[in-house]
């Protein structure tokens, strides 16, 4: 920085005192079974924001029992749709997972599972899916799987 304030040397403190604090903390692996298959969790939340009318979108993705990724964040456009919201939010999901799978393939420890999908509502299965939608497709829990 060209001109630092005491301010900032007040948040340098503050960030230092946090990164002394967490130390020990680390992404614990468990073994508690012999799965590895990743699994990707997403939810939208269509035109959240009051002001902006933009939705919030968020996934999970798990290794086994670990947790590996996770983003929540508002989408940079406004969505048309519940249905677009929640697509937008599976690519972003899916995107993660894929690279994932390929930092694990070039670690030497590729997965020989297809990757699960689970998503909060299911507006966006036409959008993937030949064929109708059904009536217990619309929303629940139930896994699309991807390879």
């Amino acid at each position: 920085m060209h001109d630092p304030r005491e301010s900032h040397l007040t948040a340098l403190k503050r960030i230092l005192r946090y990164l002394c604090d967490i130390v020990d903390f680390g992404l614990l692996l468990h073994r508690r079974s012999s799965s590895t298959e990743l699994v990707a969790y997403t939810n939208a939340n269509w035109a959240g924001c009051p002001d902006t009318r933009r939705s919030t979108s968020g996934y999970a993705i798990f290794l086994g029992g670990n947790l590996m990724s996770w983003s929540s964040k508002r989408q940079p456009v406004v969505s048309r749709s519940s249905a677009e919201a929640e697509y937008r939010d599976v690519a972003n999901g899916m995107a993660e997972a894929s690279w994932l799978r390929q930092l694990l393939a070039e670690l030497h420890s590729p997965l020989l599972e297809r990757t699960g999908l689970f998503r909060q509502c299911q507006c966006g299965v036409p959008l993937h899916q030949p064929g109708p939608a059904s009536e217990d497709q619309a929303c629940g829990d139930r896994p699309t799987l991807r390879s």
